[in-house]
């Protein structure tokens, strides 16, 4: 069994790609941008591009188990081709956006083109990434020991990507997975402040939270550029998915379904460990916001 993993520089693919290699399983690596990325030395590393299906051959040879990152356009015509080539189970990475009817445009159509595709899907629904913070508040950490934030009382489930990794794993080798759409969030219901304080506890300095109005966070989040810039009106609440009006908080609850109690579900339903906290998040990129 070869798995090959796309998208294997990213945050997620890359713990996809240390897990299923410690497992002595044969893994395939794929990335756009690298030859030599920072993966374990006995990984095959083979160039591609999800938006480029033609360049799919080499890395597609031989393989029966795909992970696959998002990338709606060409997404059809990568899972017909990956079909041809002998894969036989497909593990997504989604968004809890799709289960709240939020995401009609990037995640949904890769989940559609795999579902048609006639072997074994599931798709793996993340709500919030606990790393929105590091791109969010990293650069103002790192260079002023400060947070700008209109919301220091707004609260969600923060996911960690290690517990997003390995339910892609579970996924790729486990029974019982196929035709699930599993959606989870972090254990945890946690505030802005006490993400910070968190953060602060992690790097053994004090971080100051100022509290903004979101129109002065989301100039401030364009300055940065990257990541913050790209997402700021959405994360801010100024618009949602499909372009309206939105409020951030309500936004995040539709996208991430809850149950009885109020909470998501978390990894730890399909992994039987215990989900990762915000305070671990914290001290595993404790470097990163130095």
């Amino acid at each position: 069994m070869t798995v090959l993993v796309t998208g294997a520089t990213g945050n997620v693919g890359r713990l996809v790609v240390r897990r299923l290699h410690d497992a002595g399983l044969p893994v395939r690596a794929m990335t756009r941008t690298s030859l030599h990325p920072d993966l374990p030395r006995a990984v095959e590393v083979v160039h591609g591009d999800l938006a480029f299906p033609d360049t799919l051959t080499d890395a597609l040879r031989g393989v029966d188990r795909l992970y696959l990152f998002p990338v709606p356009g060409a997404a059809s015509e990568v899972v017909r081709r990956a079909v041809e080539a002998g894969v036989r189970r497909i593990v997504t990475l989604s968004s809890a956006a799709v289960t709240g009817g939020y995401d009609t445009d990037f995640h949904l159509p890769v989940e559609q083109a795999v579902e048609s595709s006639g072997v074994e899907w599931t798709h793996v629904r993340p709500g919030e990434f606990a790393l929105n913070k590091l791109w969010l508040w990293g650069p103002s950490i790192r260079t002023g020991n400060i947070v700008r934030d209109p919301e220091p009382e707004a609260a969600w489930y923060p996911t960690h990507e290690a517990d997003i990794a390995d339910v892609a794993v579970a996924a790729l080798l486990g029974d019982g997975h196929a035709g699930t759409a599993h959606t989870f969030g972090g254990p945890e219901l946690i505030s802005h402040r006490e993400q910070v304080e968190a953060i602060s506890r992690a790097l053994g300095r004090e971080i100051r939270f100022e509290v903004v109005t979101p129109e002065e966070a989301r100039e401030h989040y364009r300055a940065q550029g990257g990541f913050a810039a790209d997402n700021a009106d959405m994360l801010l609440g100024f618009t949602d998915y499909s372009g309206g009006d939105a409020d951030a908080d309500t936004w995040a609850e539709a996208a991430e379904p809850t149950g009885p109690d109020g909470a998501p579900a978390t990894a730890s339903e399909v992994t039987g460990r215990p989900a990762r906290t915000f305070a671990e998040w914290a001290r595993d990129h404790a470097d990163d916001f130095r």
